[in-house]
């Protein structure tokens, strides 16, 4: 028994060492995919060592229907190519287009034409959404993926069970050599391959580097991203009724910054800082579109910039706002036009920062050796002006304060991202903002970066504040010009060391056209910021003046009961104006106040924030609370702010805790840094919600449960209403009316 359990052993050790060794072989040096080979090759090689190659290259577990569905899908393959089997083409599973975290079932590469093959292994019915699914696949290749820009793309849906095929190939009405989507099911594939070569049977041959082509959005999409921007009626970006404005003139600002980089041939960084609702995400839109057009009607050429953010809700949120608002103006102009389209146009210019990060990580030799970032010429193509950068001559970093530190993002690639299916990079050698430094750095004319900054806004272990970005420009990038504001001195900035940071760098100019002082969300009240600055600072002399100038502008008002709260939020808005209730993601006795925290995930974001009054799902229900860390960046008209137990007024100081979980609050104490870093973190979650209102909140501090028990007992020892008492006290002695 032994020997058999022994052979056995030594056969599976054999069999995984050959699936490495061909899954080395197989996938040569790219990431982009999880398998590619030319198609003599694939139709050769062993069905389980194909399939060893994709798992192995999976990054994670994965799902027991996605492996089913690869095997499923090897055998298709390998039956549908025998007549190409002496063919140049090659074959790819799972292929990421870049930039977009969109992956393809399978890729052909065949006769100069691109097929582009989405499965559902075990169906027959055909959806619209399926087919959907397969040409914005096919539309993206087209509009985002260079060496796919000129080819003819040919989007399949293959239904596994699907008894009957597509008969006809035609080109789409918009003559983008992007075919109309066919459809067939598995017995099919192979007819329909051979249609559409002898219908185009003179492509010119794909370039060999297809694979790790670079992202490169065409002039088509840029230009309807464009449009969709200008005409946007979104209010919920920004408004203007504020007196003294400043956005135009720090835009004016930083595309001089950009125009002086690209004459002398520089990289530069400059730090665009604002108070809460200054409008620095307009300030980054409006530049990324600027300085792509510079008043041109058409795009300038080798020009362009990006909108990055690693706040997923916030770009979620501004994305589908942009498309909805698209694609209702092309139904009242008569025009067929899809959401998705609409997305994609907005998606050119407002990306999620971790894609870009991820796509630049794609390129690196891994594993880093001496703790040194270098290119593999065999994982990216070298473009005449970019080198090994990206595209984009300009990116726009919004909450950079938001970057991770070295620590965080070493432990995150380690593992693999957070649930361990990602790219693993051991030894990563660079905090995020220090990578995204590098990323621009790679080009080899000139780059601008542009930080928007918020003050005092880093909510989550692992953000490293405005400091790692001057600490990386000081020590490894010290050839780079830097443009700052002079309010990055400020407490609130680096624990107020930006000058001490700063004092031995040459390369430092500083300009107040850099800091936006007024507040566009609360266009009622902009010395609302202040206000709570002074709220969370304990200087309560400043907080009741400035309250005292504010209040008849933007109300502020207290009350220690939920239903009265909601009442207030009802009262308020008007027509199409916005409320919701807000509480920190430390909150934790919340349920008795008939309340419910908004579930993580983008898309619960979008549905808060963008659904009408009608739908449960929008904020305006007033039954799930959203977080700081779905909120920051956005905005409502009215909020209400539950404020728990987790952040109290005791003794004349802030004093912090955390539920656990079942019985009891645990305070948190400030004896080492990490635990300095929390506390930070938790009174900044604080500072983000009380920002968030554009026309005035209501804050609900609750009374607790006072009840005893037949037995002397507390009926609910996790609200005593102690644990609230102080807090109430001391937001009514600022001079806040009470409800």
């Amino acid at each position: 028994m032994y020997a058999c359990l022994r052979l056995a052993v030594g056969t599976m050790i054999t069999l995984i060492k050959l699936r490495r060794k061909q899954s080395e072989v197989i996938m040569g040096k790219s990431t982009r995919c999880l398998y590619v080979n030319d198609i003599a090759s694939f139709l050769n090689a062993d069905r389980e060592l194909i399939f060893g190659a994709i798992c192995d290259n999976y990054h994670g577990d994965a799902l027991t229907t996605s492996r089913e569905a690869w095997m499923k899908e090897i055998a298709i393959m390998q039956k549908t190519l025998q007549p190409w089997r002496e063919s140049e083409g090659r074959i790819v599973f799972e292929y990421d287009i870049p930039r977009l975290g969109k992956r393809i079932d399978v890729v052909l590469l065949l006769q100069g034409i691109v097929f582009c093959l989405e499965f559902k292994v075990g169906q027959s019915t055909i959806l619209e959404k399926d087919i959907d699914q397969v040409l914005d696949y096919a539309l993206d290749l087209k509009n985002f993926h260079k060496f796919s820009e000129d080819k003819l793309i040919i989007p399949i849906l293959v239904e596994t069970k699907y008894s009957s095929a597509s008969t006809r190939i035609q080109p789409s009405i918009y003559d983008d050599r992007v075919a109309n989507p066919l459809i067939t099911g598995e017995r099919g594939i192979q007819n329909l391959i051979k249609g559409v070569i002898a219908q185009y049977p003179s492509e010119v041959p794909i370039n060999e580097n297809w694979i790790i082509s670079p992202y490169a959005p065409t002039p088509t999409i840029i230009e309807a991203a464009r449009t969709l921007y200008e005409n946007h009626s979104v209010e919920d970006i920004v408004r203007h009724e504020a007196d003294d404005v400043s956005t135009d003139a720090t835009i004016a600002y930083v595309l001089n910054i950009i125009r002086k980089s690209k004459e002398n041939g520089e990289k530069s960084i400059c730090f665009v800082t604002g108070v809460p609702g200054a409008g620095k995400t307009l300030v980054g839109l409006d530049v990324a579109v600027k300085q792509t057009y510079q008043g041109m009607d058409a795009p300038v050429e080798d020009e362009g910039a990006v909108y990055l953010s690693g706040n997923g809700p916030l770009v979620a949120v501004l994305t589908e706002a942009l498309a909805r608002d698209d694609y209702e103006k092309s139904k009242a102009r008569s025009e067929s036009k899809k959401k998705t389209d609409s997305r994609r146009e907005v998606g050119k210019f407002i990306q999620i920062i971790h894609r870009y990060r991820d796509n630049m990580l794609a390129k690196i030799k891994n594993p880093v050796e001496n703790g040194v970032l270098e290119i593999d010429p065999e994982k990216a193509v070298k473009q005449k002006e970019a080198g090994y950068g990206e595209v984009e001559h300009v990116a726009i970093f919004d909450e950079a304060q938001r970057s991770w530190t070295h620590k965080r993002l070493a432990d995150y690639l380690k593992r693999g991202g957070t649930y361990g299916n990602k790219l693993k990079v051991p030894n990563f050698p660079m905090s995020e903002a220090s990578f995204l430094i590098w990323s621009l750095d790679q080009r080899r004319d000139w780059a601008t970066i542009i930080c928007l900054v918020g003050g005092g806004q880093e909510i989550h272990t692992g953000e490293a504040g405005i400091s790692e970005w001057i600490t990386s420009l000081n020590e490894t990038f010290s050839h780079w010009k830097v443009y700052i504001s002079p309010q990055l001195f400020e407490p609130e900035y680096a624990e107020g060391k930006v000058n001490e940071l700063l004092k031995n760098n040459e390369n430092v100019v500083y300009s107040e056209s850099l800091h936006l002082g007024v507040s566009l969300r609360s266009f009622r009240a902009e010395k609302l910021s202040a206000f709570v600055h002074a709220l969370l600072e304990l200087d309560g002399e400043t907080a009741s003046s400035i309250y005292d100038e504010i209040r008849d502008k933007y109300p502020i008002v207290l009350t220690r009961d939920m239903k009265k709260a909601k009442e207030w939020l009802h009262d308020k808005v008007r027509g199409t104006e916005r409320t919701g209730v807000l509480i920190t993601k430390e909150s934790a006795r919340y349920k008795p106040l008939g309340l419910h925290v908004l579930p993580s995930g983008d898309e619960n974001a979008v549905h808060w924030f963008l659904e009408d009054k009608i739908d449960t799902r929008s904020s305006n229900y007033l039954e799930d609370a959203a977080t700081e860390i779905q909120v920051q960046g956005l905005e409502l008209d009215y909020t209400c702010l539950l404020w728990d137990a987790d952040m109290r007024y005791e003794n004349g100081r802030w004093r912090f805790y955390r539920f656990n979980g079942k019985t009891e609050w645990k305070e948190l104490i400030s004896d080492t840094e990490n635990k300095r870093d929390q506390l930070k973190y938790m009174l900044n979650a604080y500072r983000v919600l009380l920002t968030r209102a554009r026309m005035g909140m209501i804050i609900c501090v609750p009374e607790g449960n006072g009840h005893i028990t037949a037995n002397g007992f507390p009926e609910d020892g996790t609200r005593l209403p102690e644990y609230y008492d102080g807090t109430f006290n001391y937001l009514r002695s600022l001079g806040l009316e009470v409800l």
